[in-house]
């Protein structure tokens, strides 16, 4: 143990993760609601990082879509950590979701740097991959976490048996029109979904983690889900970017 740190780090392992999430965690926020008569004002739902011209974000749909009281001044706010202080909420509105593979962009009333997205069409099981989120979001203050691991398996999106049953219509959709999804050996929260799943060699966004809308089609059957957690392979965040005039 004595000589290896003596001799540094392995050739091979993560030891050159530290400076890639240094690069990741400005452009990762919290995708939540704000409201100036609530308290707290801030609500958080979810992760998302920034992409393309940097004013745009990108998150899962399930985090964007429950009910938003704007009747009462409620509005989608893209999230901005500030430590154990509240957060600074940036308003933000919807550009396009794509219910299929439960992606959306976002435009908000900023701007950060963005990631760059990576050739999801390359990544090969068992790829060292690193995720940073929300998983907790703000329980002890919106603080970004960062998990690693391998890419454990690349998936069909699919039902575990013949049963439909607990499926609703997007799942039903999604699974109308199968796709592969990337199987993690990552533990990933609801707080996580819409985190960047990237490389850890060069931080280059490989997928959109997902812990609610992938599991609930390939694991509602199960009466003890599992710890696996899944992504939505960046492929799809691509088209969604260029069909909207976006360069990725």
């Amino acid at each position: 143990m004595l000589l290896a740190s003596l001799l540094g780090p392995v050739p091979g392992t993560h030891a050159g993760l530290p400076d890639v999430l240094r690069r990741v965690k400005p452009s990762v926020v919290g995708i939540g609601t704000f409201m100036a008569t609530r308290q707290p004002r801030v609500s958080i739902r979810g992760t998302g990082f920034a992409v393309a011209d940097g004013r745009h974000v990108i998150t899962n749909r399930h985090v964007v879509s429950p009910f938003i009281d704007t009747r009462h001044g409620e509005h989608l706010a893209v999230l901005l950590p500030r430590g154990r202080r509240e957060p600074r909420a940036l308003a933000a509105r919807v550009v396009e979701c794509d219910r299929t593979h439960d992606l959306c962009v976002l435009l908000f009333k900023g701007k950060l740097p963005p990631l760059p997205l990576g050739h999801a069409a390359t990544v090969r099981e068992g790829e060292a991959v690193a995720l940073t989120g929300f998983p907790i979001g703000m329980v002890l203050g919106l603080h970004p976490a960062t998990h690693h691991g391998i890419v454990a398996a690349i998936t069909p999106l699919a039902m575990p048996s013949i049963s439909g049953k607990g499926l609703d219509a997007d799942r039903l959709r999604a699974l109308s029109s199968p796709f592969d999804v990337f199987q993690l050996d990552i533990v990933a929260y609801p707080g996580n979904s819409g985190s960047p799943l990237y490389r850890r060699e060069d931080g280059r966004v490989v997928g959109v983690v997902n812990s609610v809308f992938v599991k609930g089609s390939k694991e509602d059957a199960l009466s003890r889900p599992s710890g696996i957690s899944y992504a939505i392979p960046a492929t799809y965040v691509y088209d969604l970017l260029v069909r909207n005039g976006l360069k990725p």
